[in-house]
């Protein structure tokens, strides 16, 4: 109940508050998410497994967001920095839609 009430509290200061992302950080924030994204599939799937450990969970979310911005930062400084964040948008969109699928099965048994 802890998490649904913190992430409901989170968007409704997300939206009263509307913080502005500084212009610097702006092209790591979709990678961001979709590096947390994966983690949260996983996560999911892991739970229904009943494999789910909090500090995997929170060592793989963080490690996904930190990896998925180096990766990104690198491509800026090479000057490469759009094709290496499509490559890590696929690489992590392969996984969300493997551990999709994975929840999807579980869930509804087909």
């Amino acid at each position: 109940m802890i998490p649904a009430i913190g992430l409901a509290l989170g968007v409704v200061l997300g939206l009263v508050l509307q913080p502005n992302v500084p212009v610097v950080l702006q092209p790591y924030l979709p990678i961001a998410v979709v590096a947390a994204l994966d983690a949260l599939f996983g996560g999911l799937r892991a739970l229904l497994d009943g494999l789910f450990d909090d500090r995997v969970f929170l060592v793989s979310f963080l490690s996904n967001v930190v990896v998925a911005a180096v990766i990104v930062y690198l491509g800026d400084q090479l000057g490469v920095g759009t094709q290496l964040s499509t490559g890590v948008v696929v690489v992590l969109g392969i996984r969300i839609f493997s551990n999709a699928a994975a929840i999807r099965r579980h869930l509804f048994k087909a």
